[in-house]
């Protein structure tokens, strides 16, 4: 019995913790917005305005700086994702020019070479 109640003591339940409302967030969030590194005096001068201490505060910013992250790659990733589906569109449509141009060559070989041809063969005839 004291095995169990030792370990409930070492680990709160989570509903103990305090969530932020929204307008405590609102504040950090702007703070974050133009400076997402958090100073040491502005860690203080947040604490005291939210009437928070500085680690929850630490932690607000170290949290957001990680979804932050975490949506700036999501973003790079469509990014990159968009501009290789447009690479691998103009691709397939530089395979179909190319074999449209390698069809017009080919016409245009078929059509010279019988008049070469023929120009060689009467080439021959005059100089004999």
């Amino acid at each position: 019995m004291d095995f169990c109640c030792s370990q409930n003591q070492k680990h709160p339940s989570k509903h103990n913790k305090k969530r932020l409302n929204p307008e405590q967030v609102r504040l950090p969030d702007r703070s974050f917005t133009s400076n997402n590194k958090l100073e040491p005096e502005r860690k203080l001068q947040l604490a005291e305005q939210l009437v928070l201490p500085l680690r929850q505060v630490a932690i607000w910013y170290q949290n957001k700086r990680a979804r932050w992250k975490t949506q700036s790659l999501e973003l790079e990733h469509n990014v990159l994702h968009q501009e290789l589906e447009n690479a691998l569109v103009e691709n397939r449509w530089l395979e179909k020019d190319m074999e449209r141009l390698k069809g017009e060559l080919a016409k245009a070989q078929d059509m010279v070479l019988p008049l070469k041809q023929t120009g060689s063969a009467q080439g021959m005839t005059q100089t004999v």
